[in-house]
Order: structure tokens, then C-alpha cells, then sequence
């Protein structure tokens, strides 16, 4: 009777999967972050500005931003498995070789090639998520999932700055692309969909079909890929639901992005706090943004088997964390290094409380079309990668970064506005 049972039971393959795109996301998030630790010793070896330094960061999020639609097309038409091996050692080699760089030129175009291979990355962590987890472990799965783009930079940030004080800058893109090159390699070989995967049984597929897990993601995706876009997919895309997740999403990256690319040359240029000082107070904000996105999934999750609605589930964390997020222009108003350390991590806490906004895309997406709308969802955030960075540059050529964190606060408030006025009721269009 027990063993009858005990085979009954369902697996946990799944959390298994959880953990995979878990540590590709780290990897993901330290090779967009490298070049802001590299960053202050490339501009004095090669006599790079402020302003042309803004070109050199946004260069990633151009052809990443360019590059979401076309690539959650992609994704539905071949699924996640060849699409995650191929952007995986796509970026990796990409970021291995600008530690050959040789100049302005050189690192604009091997960052474009960095974010056009990134470009398929949470769409296709979408993609997984929507076929492994049923409805109701959904936000603690995406939260833990986004948490590794927090975790990897509070922990490796420091680690590559020590790298490069060890040795030079080049070694912080070498060290960090060889070991994407080795995961893409672990991707191809192991990564299942739910279906095919050895290591879940049918309790397991059950469990998660039965709290609306696509466990036939990849599988549909094969059947519907030569089907071509209407206009009523497009309009289904466009929905104004859809559009204000997306606005929401741009404001939650333009703060990622000041982090993910002007916050050290912040503190050691701005604030002349010292470079080994300034890695221990990235790490911090990291770590507060990493708390932020798990306690936001737990929050969430927990929300929802209470009885609460999926929209307020899934709304009132992102809302609260976007408010929280306009804590950053408080540094405006400080020179205290410690106060600097608080505000940034309370508003980094509430970018990373604000993270799990996939969940929502999961909800409200078209099943055909969950690939395009992440897709178009990373497009507009990805908007926010290639604003910040050039706005932050040209302001802070000029006026200093106090004006360039207004803008941030700004973008926050607005973001959690969207949310409040334009998502509304949650539930899946078309």
C-alpha cells in the first residue's frame, strides 16, 4: 500500500528545471553587469568620455531591445530548448572576446552582439516557467528564477573586481564568458520540456496541468510555427491590459539598468568613494534587490491561496515596489556614504519587490502567442536599458547624477501607475 502510494506521488523535476534557468540567469545578468566593473579603467586606457561610455553601455540594449520581437517569434517557432543553447553560447563567446576589445568601436559592436543573443533570455524563462509550474507556485517560481539576476551580482560583483584589481580589466570578460561557453554546453545536454523530460512522471504532469502549466509548450509551439501573425494577434498583443504590464516593465528596468551599468562610476566618480569600498556597497543594494524578488514571489503565492484575486496577488507587490524604487533620489540629498548605502538598497529592494511582473505575463498572454508577447514585453523594457544609460551619460557630463536620479523616481512613479490604472482586472486575453 505505501509503495503504491509512494509511486503515486508526484516528482519534483520541476524545481530541478527551476534551478537550471536559475543559474543561467546569473550568468545572464553578470555578463550585462562586467562592463560597469570594467568600466572606469576601460575609459582611462583608452580615453573614453562619459557620454561615449553612455554609447558603450547602451549598445547591448539597442540590438536586445531590437531583437525581442524577432526573438519570441523565434521562440515559438523552435521552442526552448534550441533557443536557450543557442543564445547561451551566443552571448557567452560574445562577452569572451571583449576581453580583446581594443577600443570604442570594438566594444560597441561585440555588446551589440551581446544583447542580441540576451535577447531571447526571459521570454524563454517565461516560456519554461508557463510549461513546468501550475498557476499557483507561479510567482515563487519566476521570483526565484529573477532573483539570480540580484544573487550573482551582489556576490560576483566583488568577486570581479578583485579579479581585475588582481590582474586587469581583460580577465573580468575572459573568466566570465568562458563559463557561459561551459553552461551552454550543460543546457544542450540536460534541459527537457516537461513531456520528454525522464525525471517526471505522470503524477507530476498532472499536478502541474491541473494549475494550467502548458505542459505542452514546446510541443504546441512545433504545431502552430508555420501559422502566420494576424492582425488580430497583434491587437491581442497590444491589449490594453498588455500595455500597461509593459509600461510597468520599462520603469522597472530603467532602474535595473542605472544599477546594472552607472552605479559604481556613481560612487567612485560622484560620491569619490574608493573603488574596494564601492564593490562592498554594490553589494549590498544586490542583496536587498535579491530579498525584494524572493519575498515578492512568497508574498504573492501566498496572496493568491488566501483566496485574494490573481490580480492583486500578482499587482500589489509590483506597485508597492516601484513606489518603493523612488527612494533613490533621496541620494540627491546626501554625501553620508552609509545614508548612499541605505537609500540605494531600499530602492533596489523595491525594484527587485517589483520583479516578478512575468507572472503576470504567464496570465494574460495569449497561449499561441506567450513567445511574441514576451517578446514585445522585453522590447519595451528593454527601451529602459537604452534610455538610462544615455541619459545618465549626458546628464552627468554636465549636471552631475542628481538630475539623472530624478529621472528614475519619475519613470518609478509612473510605472506604478500604469499598473494601478491601465492592467485592471487580471485574466487571460483572447
Amino acid at each position: 500500500m505505501d509503495m503504491t502510494l509512494q509511486s503515486a506521488a508526484p516528482t519534483k523535476r520541476r524545481y530541478v528545471t527551476l534551478l537550471m534557468i536559475f543559474v543561467t540567469v546569473v550568468i545572464c545578468y553578470v555578463d550585462r553587469a562586467n562592463l560597469a566593473v570594467a568600466s572606469a579603467h576601460i575609459q582611462e586606457e583608452f580615453g573614453i568620455t562619459k557620454a561615449q561610455m553612455g554609447y558603450i553601455f547602451s549598445a547591448f540594449a539597442w540590438t536586445y531591445t531590437l531583437c525581442q520581437i524577432p526573438g519570441g517569434r523565434f521562440l515559438d517557432r523552435m521552442g526552448s530548448k534550441v533557443t536557450y543553447f543557442i543564445a547561451i553560447m551566443g552571448w557567452s563567446v560574445a562577452t569572451f572576446l571583449q576581453g580583446f576589445a581594443n577600443g570604442l568601436v570594438s566594444l560597441m559592436t561585440l555588446r551589440a552582439v551581446t544583447g542580441l543573443f540576451e535577447a531571447p533570455a526571459f521570454p524563454t524563462n517565461n516560456r519554461i516557467v508557463t510549461s513546468w509550474f501550475p498557476e499557483q507556485e507561479r510567482a515563487s517560481a519566476v521570483g526565484f528564477y529573477t532573483s539570480g539576476q540580484f544573487v550573482g551580482l551582489a556576490f560576483l560583483t566583488p568577486l570581479l573586481i578583485w579579479l581585475q584589481e588582481l590582474t586587469s580589466w581583460h580577465w573580468v570578460f575572459l573568466a566570465t564568458g568562458s563559463v557561459g561557453i561551459v553552461w551552454a554546453l550543460v543546457w544542450h545536454f540536460v534541459y527537457q520540456p516537461p513531456r520528454k523530460s525522464k525525471g517526471v512522471n505522470e503524477a507530476e504532469l498532472a499536478h502541474i496541468a491541473s494549475g494550467g502549466g502548458m505542459i505542452d509548450g514546446d510541443a504546441v509551439a512545433e504545431a502552430k510555427k508555420n501559422e502566420p501573425l494576424t492582425k488580430a494577434d497583434w491587437k491581442m498583443v497590444f491589449h490594453r491590459k498588455l500595455i500597461g504590464v509593459y509600461i510597468g516593465q520599462f520603469a522597472i528596468a530603467s532602474t535595473l539598468w542605472f544599477f546594472l551599468t552607472w552605479f559604481p562610476n556613481y560612487l567612485t566618480q560622484e560620491k569619490q568613494i574608493t573603488a574596494l569600498t564601492a564593490g562592498f556597497m554594490t553589494t549590498v543594494p544586490f542583496l536587498a534587490a535579491f530579498f525584494g524578488v524572493i519575498l515578492s514571489g512568497i508574498v504573492a503565492d501566498r496572496l493568491l491561496r488566501s483566496g485574494k484575486s490573481i490580480g492583486f496577488a500578482r499587482k500589489t507587490p509590483i506597485i508597492c515596489g516601484l513606489l518603493l524604487s523612488t527612494c533613490i533620489m533621496g541620494a540627491n540629498y546626501t554625501n553620508d556614504p552609509m545614508w548612499i548605502m541605505i537609500l540605494m538598497a531600499l530602492a533596489f529592494f523595491g525594484n527587485g519587490f517589483a520583479s516578478i511582473t512575468w507572472s503576470l505575463v504567464s496570465s494574460l498572454a495569449p497561449l499561441r502567442l506567450i513567445g511574441l508577447t514576451g517578446g514585445v514585453f522585453n522590447f519595451i523594457g528593454g527601451l529602459g536599458g537604452i534610455t538610462v544609460p544615455l541619459v545618465v551619460g549626458y546628464l552627468a557630463q554636465d549636471y552631475g547624477f542628481a538630475p539623472s536620479l530624478t529621472y528614475i523616481a519619475v519613470v518609478a512613479l509612473i510605472g506604478a501607475l500604469s499598473y494601478i490604472f491601465l492592467v485592471g482586472e487580471v485574466k487571460r486575453v483572447g
